[in-house]
């Protein structure tokens, strides 16, 4: 290994790699063994990034080694091959075709079928790094891709052959997982079919338990995304059935005696275990694990793995009594420790793939295969296999960690899925309904984690323990469940607040921090919160949530943050509001951790965020707070500078902040700073801050009204704007929330600064990123909260919209027309639709012919609403229909006698009648029917339309206005026509809706 404080410059090793290759003949083939060992280790260990030349020279020494010099050879020229290629299979074009042919080296060697498991091993590796793909650049093409990924799945569907080393075959399977481990990291997958996906969960659950005693049963070959009863009955054993080994009771699990145990633990306090897993908060939360170039070597062992004698009293199975991987990698190295270490990373590898194809894979198909790797609550006869399993029984820390990785990887994200849970009511004896079942799993979650939380002596997989439980309590519908879930869960967390460590306190504040702030303001947390800190919510207090009325955060004096529209953002928190009586005990703890300077920077900014659940006060805590957060923004530390920042996107929403002109401006100052960030996580957490203030810009102008506006600098709203416009061309996670300030700051400028030529051209490219954005192939949210955005910046009366002059006008429309048409997407049609329907004055829409593509575009939508080969989007369809019609009224509401021609063509024909029946259903529709839940900011706007007799109230305004009309010029008496046909069918749908 190299000594510290040896460096090599990187084209010095490059320049003396190629000079010795052209030196040693293939003839030689000792030398070529050395040099290919020599080439494996100093790439490996110096971490030298080679240049194109010295790349393409190598890549064809090796290549041209595997064709000339012997089989016995080929071993150490594959490993050294594979150093090569690492993360640079975009540019080995030129030999892929040779190596991935149907006769290629790399096909024939790495073959199931392959009698030398050693030379199968170095292939399957060297195809593993050749669709590694480095952040950042360009992945393998997908036609290579492919090939490797069926080599990888062939390889875990094959079976261990007769007489092979166990140890062997387990490299064999390492490479393997770690091959599609990489295939996935090349971005998001297209199966081949369900039954691929199945076939891939299948082997790779099965792997998931390798090596472990009492697992040893049938697994099926494929899992199917369903509850199936050959996959998950507990009755007889079938081939094909899912084998589930003895667990000990829930009774003797959570007995007094494991808590001895952990205790028992504590007393010899064991080194934090290193671990190739990045956080699941880390940047851009990438969670896959990225071992090392070497084929088999990455999963060496720890410094950091430290051995703890179990008890003599243990409660579970005999392959829990390792507490880390220590204890399979002792001094003897005998074969059987090696057998169990090899087993071990077998698992870690099963899992760190999984997590990858969790990451890859849309969240609507992953779900359905919800219950193979999640059980609901626990029956009779033997449990399923599933990742809680691992996180309570594996004797590894470090795959236990990656379980519940994986677990928070499935749990991020999954508000709208679990949102179907449901237990409230009494439970049916016929059968049980999918919402009953998605509540017990929600509470078996709860259950394992617990006793995860109270049984877990690794530091490092404890805090991933509690950060699992903040996914699963930012996203379980609570308000759907029997109360008691989150006090036995704030009982359990209560003595961790104390923690020695610093990175379990941060879990924890950051974990009661999402109880306080579920979706609703739970009469549970109110209790918990009010009770004294040593009680650990342990009352009898019967929960129900009627009955509480007055929120704990509501204060006098105070108020919730400004609860103004805004589009939906998936980093949006549910803002609380706030409560009456003295300050909880929680909020307490939380201000003295923050005045304290020698507490961890980490814990002092997990305790400001959990303040945030609380409406700011003056105090000179309060005032330290904002300082302390305001100073973090500028730390070196990635993760506490998106912490902080997140933290002030949450403050700058109460109104006894927002009203603060200077206030805004630091914050303002702050988010722009963290939004030239290198790091992704930063300049997401910043763009959706920025997405909060200027929320509250539009909040303050309804309040405040003018004076806010002229007091905030123009130069900072013009930077503000800049920012924005550039954060649009960044990740799509940070353009969704960029695309929402550009709408905000459209909708704030005023006339005067508008007219000025410093925002001439900045307001230019705002609406341009805005339509730039719908037209591209983002992710549905981005565009959606684009055309949300667009439909924001029409409210302001100011912005020159349909004026000659501003070219960007026409595209504007014809970006919406082209997306309510053509998107695949209802919801984004929705959206572009109440767009259309915002502009108040009959200017904004252009000439004749602009307003006549606006009808016809609207008119076309809505006759084929119901036109989709995703059943998925039907279920919206009727509340597409619902926003298409009002805003075809909206523009017959704002219409001059020019456009009548051409709308009462449109209305006269076969295309009218369909128009027609649409509009009298909209009419006399009580309410929204359209079956889904509503983004953030549409349900306002639509409970002021949901009534009927306004409705047909302001169709009676229009129809009046249309009969007032005073028609000149020489098209007289055809726009006298056009106009009487007009009006008249939109009388006859008058009377039609009064009859009914």
């Amino acid at each position: 290994p190299r000594k510290p404080g040896i460096r090599k410059e990187t084209s010095d090793v490059c320049s003396l790699l190629k000079h010795v290759s052209s030196l040693v003949p293939l003839s030689q083939e000792h030398l070529v063994v050395k040099l290919c060992q020599l080439v494996h280790h100093l790439l490996n260990q110096l971490k030298v990034i080679l240049d194109e030349s010295s790349l393409g020279g190598l890549m064809h020494y090796t290549v041209s080694a595997l064709k000339v010099c012997g089989s016995w050879t080929h071993t150490d020229v594959l490993l050294a091959l594979s150093t090569i290629v690492y993360g640079n299979g975009p540019h080995c074009v030129q030999i892929l075709s040779n190596l991935l042919s149907e006769d290629g080296v790399l096909l024939s060697y790495s073959a199931p079928c392959q009698p030398d498991m050693e030379l199968q091993q170095a292939a399957l590796n060297c195809m593993a790094n050749l669709c590694f793909r480095v952040s950042g650049q360009p992945a393998v093409d997908d036609q290579y891709r492919s090939v490797c990924f069926r080599v990888f799945l062939q390889t875990l569907q094959s079976a261990q052959p007769v007489g092979a080393n166990e140890i062997l075959y387990c490299l064999v399977i390492q490479s393997a997982l770690k091959g599609l481990q990489y295939c996935f990291l090349g971005g998001k997958w297209k199966f081949g079919g369900e039954e691929e996906l199945g076939t891939l969960l299948a082997s790779v659950k099965r792997l998931m338990f390798q090596g472990l005693p009492a697992v040893s049963v049938e697994w099926p070959l494929v899992l199917y995304p369903a509850l199936l009863p050959q996959y998950d009955a507990v009755a007889t054993p079938n081939p094909l059935e899912t084998p589930k080994p003895p667990e000990p009771s829930k009774d003797s699990t959570a007995s007094g005696k494991n808590k001895k145990k952990k205790s028992k633990g504590k007393g010899k306090k064991s080194k934090p275990e290193n671990s190739n897993n990045v956080d699941v908060e880390d940047e851009g939360k990438e969670t896959a694990a990225i071992p090392q170039k070497d084929g088999g070597q990455e999963w060496r062992k720890r410094d950091g793995d430290v051995s703890i004698k179990p008890s003599p009293l243990v409660l579970c199975p005999s392959w829990k009594r390792y507490t880390s991987d220590s204890e399979f990698s002792d001094p003897e190295g005998n074969a059987q420790s090696k057998l169990r270490l090899n087993h071990g990373r077998v698992r870690q590898g099963a899992l760190h793939c999984l997590l990858a194809v969790v990451k890859a894979v849309e969240k609507r198909m992953l779900y359905g295969y919800w219950s193979s790797f999640i059980p609901d609550a626990p029956i009779g006869g033997p449990p399923p296999l599933t990742l809680l399993t691992i996180v309570l029984k594996d004797p590894s820390a470090k795959v236990r960690l990656s379980a519940l990785q994986v677990l928070s990887g499935i749990l991020d994200g999954s508000r709208q899925f679990l949102a179907l849970a449901e237990d409230t009511a009494s439970p049916r004896t016929s059968y049980t309904s999918f919402s009953f079942t998605l509540a017990a799993s929600v509470r078996e979650l709860h259950r394992a984690l617990s006793l995860a939380v109270l049984a877990e002596t690794s530091v490092q997989t404890l805090t991933q323990v509690i950060k699992c439980l903040a996914f699963l309590v930012s996203n379980a519908p609570y308000h759907r469940l029997r109360p008691g879930l989150l006090t036995k869960l704030w009982k359990h967390l209560h003595p961790y607040v104390h923690h020695r460590d610093g990175t379990v306190r941060v879990s924890v504040l950051n974990l009661y921090g999402a109880m306080v702030t579920t979706r609703a303001p739970l009469p549970e947390v109110q209790l918990l919160l009010q009770q004294p800190e040593g009680s650990g919510g342990s009352g009898t207090a019967s929960f129900t949530p009627q009955s509480s009325t007055v929120s704990w955060r509501q204060r006098e004096g105070a108020s919730s943050p400004s609860h103004t529209p805004v589009p939906h953002s998936p980093l949006a928190p549910h803002t609380p509001v706030e409560g009456t009586c003295g300050p909880p005990w929680l909020l307490q703890l939380c201000s003295s951790l923050v005045t304290q300077p020698r507490e961890e920077q980490a814990v002092r900014l997990a305790a400001l965020q959990v303040r945030a659940a609380e409406s700011p006060t003056t105090d000179k805590t309060q005032l330290m707070c904002i300082t302390v957060l305001l100073g973090l923004t500028y730390a070196d530390d990635c993760l506490v500078k998106s912490a902080a920042i997140r933290a002030l996107g949450i403050y700058v929403l109460f109104p006894c902040l927002r009203e603060d002109v200077m206030l805004v401006a630091d914050t303002a100052n702050a988010i722009l700073a963290a939004l030239e960030n290198r790091s992704t996580n930063v300049r997401t957490k910043a763009a959706w801050s920025l997405g909060n203030l200027t929320d509250t810009l539009i909040a303050n102008m309804e309040s405040v009204g003018v004076d806010f506006q002229e007091e905030l600098s123009d130069m900072l709203l013009l930077k503000m704007l800049q920012a924005a416009n550039k954060a649009t061309a960044d990740k799509d996670r940070v353009t969704l929330n960029a695309v929402r300030a550009l709408g905000n700051l459209l909708h704030f400028l005023r006339e005067s600064q508008m007219s000025r030529s410093a925002f001439e051209r900045p307001v230019e490219d705002a609406v341009r990123a805005l339509v730039k954005t719908i037209q591209t192939d983002a992710t549905m949210k981005v565009r959606w909260n684009a055309c949300y955005a667009l439909g924001n910046a029409f409210r302001n009366p100011a912005l020159p919209l349909g004026k000659y002059s501003t070219a960007w006008s026409r595209d504007v429309f014809l970006a919406l027309c082209h997306v309510v048409t053509s998107c695949t997407n209802f919801k984004v049609r929705i959206q572009s639709a109440a767009a259309l329907a915002v502009p108040s004055r009959r200017g904004c829409y252009g000439d004749v012919e602009q307003m006549s593509t606006v009808w016809r575009s609207l008119a076309k939508a809505l006759e084929n609403s119901e036109d989709t080969n995703d059943f998925l989007e039907y279920r919206y369809s009727a509340n597409l229909r619902h926003t298409l019609s009002q805003a075809l009224l909206h523009l017959l509401s704002v219409s001059e006698f020019r456009d009548l021609p051409a709308l009462a063509a449109s209305l006269g024909g076969e295309e009218g009648m369909a128009i027609r029946e649409h509009l009298i259903k909209y009419l006399q529709a009580e309410e929204n029917r359209g079956g889904q839940e509503e983004e953030e900011g549409e349900g306002e706007a639509r409970r002021e339309k949901c009534n009927p007799l306004l409705r047909t109230a302001a169709l009676q305004q229009t129809v009046s206005r249309l009969k007032g009309l005073k028609i000149d010029g020489d098209n007289r008496k055809e726009e006298e026509t056009s106009r009487d046909a007009v009006v008249d069918l939109l009388q006859d749908l008058l009377d039609t809706c009064r009859k009914a």
